[in-house]
């Protein structure tokens, strides 16, 4: 079972990508242990997203064998919980899976701190599907969710077309064009997927 939590209209080719998403992370044991291990944290709205799914579908477009599930990025939305709770998820999570390399980030407490680390300050966000798609490229804007009866939720807010295209487009919402192009540029993307476009550089 899938569940597609997207903007658009779920058109057939739409659900044909998201069905093609779900595939290709239960193909990837490393990212459904990831999926499980968050997923036993009781969060009521989170996902796992930006590279630990990206860079997957990539790997697929590419004929590329899965890259090791080293950078896991989860992220959650609660406003409610302190600011704190960010690092004790972490912890609880590396205390499992010692090897990877956990990212922990509750959504709605961006706007606390983004302006000190990015120089930009920030609106603070509403949703956990408005903070994906906040992320400084379309095609890192796409999470995954494991749920209790084992599907897979997708949350895509600008639908899956730049994932699946290939595209590396700038998405204003909260990262400036220096900053798009010194993430492209500093990840090498285009080195290890060379069938990548980059939009605007």
């Amino acid at each position: 079972m899938t569940e597609n939590l997207m903007t658009d209209a779920e058109a057939p080719a739409a659900l044909l990508c998201a069905a093609q998403l779900c595939a290709i992370a239960q193909a990837s044991p490393p990212l459904m242990q990831a999926l499980a291990a968050a997923r036993g944290l009781g969060l009521a709205s989170w996902c796992i997203g930006a590279g630990a799914v990206r860079n997957r579908v990539w790997d697929h477009l590419h004929g590329h064998a899965p890259s090791a599930a080293t950078d896991v990025d989860l992220v959650f939305f609660d406003p409610d919980t302190p600011p704190d709770q960010d690092h004790t998820l972490r912890a609880q999570l590396l205390a499992r899976h010692p090897a990877w390399d956990w990212d922990v980030t509750n959504q709605a407490h961006v706007h606390l701190w983004y302006g000190q680390i990015f120089g930009t300050a920030v609106p603070p966000l509403g949703s956990l599907a408005e903070g994906v798609g906040s992320w400084p490229e379309y095609a890192t804007c796409v999470g995954l969710t494991l749920t209790a009866d084992h599907a897979l939720t997708v949350v895509a807010p600008h639908s899956l077309d730049d994932l699946f295209g290939l595209r590396v487009r700038h998405n204003p919402a909260r990262a400036t064009v220096e900053q798009f192009m010194a993430r492209h540029t500093g990840k090498r993307w285009l080195e290890q997927w060379p069938r990548l476009s980059v939009v605007g550089a």
